[in-house]
């Protein structure tokens, strides 16, 4: 048994205008090796509003069906599928290599030098269906909600692949996270989850700074205390970070980050925006051994591992859902996001 609706609701982004519409159009047809997807949940990302305030450019489509957190079951299996059933309950990731670059030949497709990233090259979830490549799915345990499986593929994988990959946290290091929102809180609870002490938040919402605070932070501060650095240096015994986490993106938390971080600390860049950045002085870059690390993303494999901290009572993603909107009220999800307003961490769209 296969889908048998012929048209869809979906979101539709015109990427010349920066004007989008909800609308009917119909069901898209999985090809060889993917998987027609039944939406349950898709997040709104600061990545989105990106796209929707023409920060970041599509990569390709003059209109585009938006969301690249999503969960949702099979619908219908293209040509050559194996291993994978209607029904079954799915997490699909959030990009797909390009098979064609010189890493994707060779196999490492995990190192793809021209990764597609759903929503910005090929249509994403703010839809009723959405296709996938079957490749790329991570099955989901029965006891992990629709809600907290739909925010794995991005706002909580992007900080595993932060904190355990690119930053290489380890037991009884010190962390610092600017930042604490649908990113960053995640990356709080995760450095706490791998035993990094002291976790220092650092947000300019004192609601978000008591949530992080509840989820494992050991210190909070505000980034406009003159006194942030010395406080850092004083919770680490004088030495400064061993690491340190921009879910920001501007010049003013890079190099307030920079700063804290302790000879041979690493900043690793999450989150994005149109800033320059900047590390100074070389001889005193140089002489302080520290190391700049930008991160995208996640590999497909740690989806499967959160499932199983979630699943297992490891991950606590209580907290994470701050909002679920219909899609014919994406907009105002969007607008929450946009403004801050209640400090949300990920905010839902159901289809």
């Amino acid at each position: 048994m296969t889908s048998t609706a012929t048209t869809m609701r979906a979101q539709r982004l015109d990427t010349t205008t920066l004007t989008f519409e909800i609308t009917d159009v119909p069901v898209p047809a999985p090809g060889p090796g993917q998987v027609l997807i039944e939406v349950a949940f898709s997040g709104i990302c600061h990545s989105d509003l990106s796209l929707l305030d023409g920060t970041f450019p599509a990569m390709g489509p003059e209109v585009i069906t938006q969301g690249h957190e999503a969960s949702g079951v099979i619908a219908a299996l293209g040509p050559g599928v194996e291993g994978w059933a209607l029904g079954d309950r799915v997490v699909p990731a959030a990009g797909r290599p390009c098979r064609q670059c010189p890493m994707c030949r060779r196999g490492e497709l995990g190192r793809c030098l021209a990764l597609q990233l759903m929503a910005f090259a090929y249509d994403g979830a703010w839809a009723q269906y959405t296709v996938a490549d079957a490749q790329g799915l991570t099955r989901i345990p029965d006891n992990v909600s629709m809600e907290h499986a739909a925010v794995l593929a991005d706002a909580v994988a992007t900080p595993y692949g932060a904190v355990v990959h690119t930053a290489e946290l380890r037991v009884g290091e010190s962390a610092g996270v600017w930042g604490v929102g649908g990113v960053g809180t995640h990356i709080v609870q995760l450095a706490r989850l791998v035993g990094a002490t002291p976790i220092v938040a650092v947000d300019l919402d004192p609601a978000a700074r008591q949530r992080a605070l509840d989820l494992g932070a050991d210190l909070a501060l505000d980034p406009h205390d003159a006194q942030l650095v010395s406080k850092v240096r004083e919770a680490t015994g004088g030495i400064g970070l061993d690491a340190a986490f921009d879910a920001v993106g501007i010049k003013a938390t890079f190099d307030q980050a920079l700063e804290a971080l302790g000879n041979g600390g690493r900043l690793v860049g999450v989150g994005m925006s149109a800033d320059e950045l900047s590390l100074g002085m070389s001889v005193l870059f140089n002489l302080s051994r520290k190391q700049v690390r930008g991160h995208l993303g996640y590999e497909v494999t740690d989806v499967g591992v959160l499932a199983r901290l979630v699943s297992t009572g490891r991950l606590d993603l209580s907290r994470s859902i701050s909002q679920v909107v219909a899609l014919e009220d994406l907009e105002e999800g969007i607008r929450t996001l946009r403004s801050g307003e209640g400090s949300p961490v990920r905010i839902l769209v159901q289809p």
